[in-house]
């Protein structure tokens, strides 16, 4: 006799419409992944002023991180996600527009610091535009268990993390190569236009996705309830802890790959894009089969394996820099990124209450991704500060041997803490 197996609940077309409108704002991320470094290249040589376009595009991060939670959980998180995708929009936009005013993009980039009109708009763009990313994001993380069954979490994570990443790296970064040859402002212009659609998208899903809970209080009270939350929970903690230390040291080897790749593996702009999409293959490979490789070899395994996989970029930099070996390494750094994400996603996503979710996202957030101008800052400095006694070479490689070492200090640090007696004692918690 034939045994019934219950069939899965649907996603939803609410999901589906979700899923495209991440596709596309990732998109935009994957042009800007290109765009904003590049551009900064064109305007100076100096390592430290490149590197300081994308801390300001970060630092959001540190600073904006809390207070978005308390906003997230506070009001209708749909509109907040259409609202910074405007607001987006409208910034790159008008940056697209100052590009084509005569004498704004200079001939040769300066060698040193640089202090044009230029040079000012693109930080403070990357600013507003980092400020929208963070509330974005948080309310897009939080919207999505109030549209999804609970028990198809790691399905819609993990095709949210396979689009996402194909738009982000696999199109993205090429596609910003393609327009950059052709003509910057194109770049920048397609950028926007991309926020532009993902907020048309999340528009069209109807319902409220306000959340209930008691009476608001002072917001810095609310932000001490989200951080008790997470520290009460020892798991949590060390896993937004652990993502602070891993996130560092993957922007810092990507800081460092723009002008390692320019000026020793010799790549254009198309070819630097065509490079990263070694990160999109690896995310989708991770996004399609994620839920099937945490059965297999388990949650802490793969927590790990994330961190080896950062040592094996930094390292197949530094031995041999050859353009498709770099491509594999960017691969499995980015497959078992991904892997950690469904993994720690869905892990709060189901066990964190609906009234709490957007701040306690919002201090795992501000602990895990708060790093990321750090590592920046360290790629563009240590290159700056060894230039002095070293080859420009050299200096170069300087971001993937601090990444190496990080890299084995952080799990070493870690090995421990993801262990399955941890996983389990906190799943059963």
């Amino acid at each position: 006799m034939n045994q019934h197996v219950p069939s899965k609940p649907p996603l939803g077309p609410s999901f589906h419409r979700l899923l495209a409108s991440s596709g596309l704002a990732n998109l935009a991320d994957g042009i800007g992944i290109v765009a904003w470094p590049w551009l900064a290249s064109l305007i100076t040589r100096d390592p430290l002023a490149i590197a300081l376009v994308g801390v300001a595009q970060k630092l959001p991060w540190l600073l904006f991180a809390l207070p978005s939670g308390v906003i997230t959980d506070r009001f209708d998180r749909r509109w907040l996600v259409i609202a910074m995708d405007v607001l987006r929009f409208l910034v790159l936009i008008m940056l697209s527009v100052a590009m084509l005013m005569p004498g704004m993009l200079p001939e040769v980039p300066v060698d040193e610091f640089p202090a044009t009109l230029l040079y000012g708009l693109l930080l403070i763009s990357a600013l507003v535009v980092g400020f929208a990313e963070v509330l974005r994001d948080n309310s897009a993380v939080t919207l999505l268990p109030a549209i999804v069954p609970h028990a198809r979490l790691e399905t819609a994570n993990g095709r949210m993390g396979s689009v996402e990443t194909v738009m982000n790296m696999m199109i993205g970064p090429p596609l910003a190569g393609l327009m950059i040859g052709l003509a910057l402002p194109l770049a920048f212009g397609l950028y926007g236009l991309a926020f532009a659609f993902a907020g048309l998208l999340v528009l069209s899903i109807r319902g409220t996705f306000r959340s209930q809970r008691p009476e608001a209080r002072h917001w810095i009270s609310e932000i001490r309830e989200g951080t008790a939350y997470l520290f009460a929970r020892p798991l949590l903690r060390d896993l937004a802890i652990g993502l602070g230390g891993l996130n560092a040291i993957e922007v810092m080897l990507l800081t460092g790959q723009l002008l390692y790749a320019q000026e020793i593996m010799g790549l254009s702009s198309a070819g630097y894009g065509v490079l990263l999409t070694g990160l999109a293959a690896g995310g989708l490979v991770g996004g399609l089969s994620g839920e099937s490789l945490i059965r297999r070899f388990g949650a802490s395994v793969c927590l790990r394996a994330t961190i080896v996989g950062c040592l094996v970029w930094a390292l197949v930099v530094l031995i041999m820099p050859w353009p498709v070996l770099v491509w594999a390494a960017l691969m499995l750094s980015s497959l078992t990124g991904m892997v950690w994400n469904i993994i720690t996603v869905s892990l709060r996503q189901r066990l964190i209450p609906p009234h709490l979710l957007g701040r306690v996202n919002s201090v795992y957030r501000f602990f895990g991704l708060g790093t990321m101008p750090l590592g920046m800052l360290m790629a563009g400095a240590s290159v700056s500060l060894t230039e002095a006694f070293l080859p420009r070479s050299q200096a170069l490689a300087m971001p993937f041997v601090l990444g190496a070492v990080l890299s084995i200090l952080l799990l070493s640090g870690i090995w421990t803490r993801v262990s399955p007696k941890a996983l389990a004692a906190f799943q059963a918690g």
